[in-house]
């Protein structure tokens, strides 16, 4: 980790008190770390960009089980691209919905393509890909 620099910023004083308000909603114990998180999400989210860069994500879908083949078609996606995925968690919700939570690292691009072509899988009701950054580039 680098050697601390303080700096100053100045803000328009309602803009400062959305800020406080939120920093105590969020339960920073101080501004600096509010905004060091700031800073680090912005950053994260830039690394995103670079479809080149390893990421980190989890991805999640909801499907019914009863869909005629469908845990076997997605099952078979995921084989095919077994080097993003790190771990998959299958949870049963009720009698016909499932979730699962599947733990990726990799190019962007590669963990992209994959959630695209597993939420696209006809019967799977509901996907969401979270991304994140793998920490290496952050301090």
């Amino acid at each position: 980790m680098g050697k601390t620099i303080r700096f100053g910023v100045s803000l328009d004083s309602d803009l400062l008190q959305k800020f406080d308000e939120l920093c105590e909603e969020r339960c920073y114990q101080t501004r600096s770390e509010a905004i060091r998180d700031l800073i680090r999400n912005t950053l994260v989210q830039k690394e995103w960009e670079d479809t080149d860069n390893e990421l980190a994500g989890t991805l999640s879908l909801v499907y019914d089980h009863h869909q005629s083949d469908l845990a076997q078609r997605l099952t078979e996606i995921q084989h095919d691209s077994h080097d993003v995925i790190l771990s998959s968690l299958h949870v049963h919700l009720d009698h016909y919905n499932c979730l699962e939570v599947i733990v990726l690292r990799g190019p962007g691009n590669d963990i992209r393509d994959l959630a695209q072509r597993l939420i696209s899988t006809k019967g799977v009701k509901h996907g969401k890909l979270g991304l994140t950054t793998t920490g290496q580039d952050l301090k």
